[in-house]
């Protein structure tokens, strides 16, 4: 059976070190755990890095630390993801101040990913943003894309009550 392939936005990285959020801490580790025993094949974008690399010490170096713990596929965005996260801001699914999120959807999109995993419940996983990225993807010619938050992966569901 084929490893199903992830995109790893920054929202999950970031949750590797949230002593704030000790549940999602706890369940985003425990995913890391199934990524490094090799469960799925992780990707990661030129936007997830570069949002890393914003993020202060120590909190940088131990997110990169954690990287360094996995194998992964690194997608470049291109002109082809820069089109596909367009359609989000121009069919009104998402803002243009959440374009970096358009990209981290599209790249996600372009690379053949099976499912988004994400912690950001705002632009990312919620019913508006999965409908939009249905009809985009529909309409653009690439296979659905599941979009879930960790613990769904863990065999779990989640709910940000």
């Amino acid at each position: 059976m084929r490893k199903p392939k992830i995109y790893l936005d920054t929202s999950v990285i970031s949750h590797l070190s949230a002593p704030d959020a000790p549940d999602k801490m706890n369940d985003t580790l425990a995913l890391w755990e199934e990524i490094k025993a090799g469960k799925y094949n992780a990707v990661l974008s030129s936007v997830t890095l570069r949002e890393l690399e914003n993020c202060d010490e120590p909190k940088r170096g131990t997110l990169f630390d954690y990287l360094r713990q996995i194998q992964f596929d690194t997608v470049a965005v291109d002109a082809q993801t820069i089109e596909i996260a367009e359609k989000f801001i121009d069919f009104g699914i998402l803002k243009q101040k959440s374009f970096d999120d358009c990209q981290h959807i599209a790249a996600a999109i372009v690379s053949g990913c099976d499912i988004i995993v994400s912690w950001n419940f705002k632009h990312i996983v919620n019913y508006r943003t999965i409908q939009g990225v249905k009809a985009v993807t529909a309409l653009s010619g690439f296979p659905e894309i599941l979009i879930y938050p960790p613990p769904v992966l863990l065999g779990g569901d989640y709910s940000d009550t």
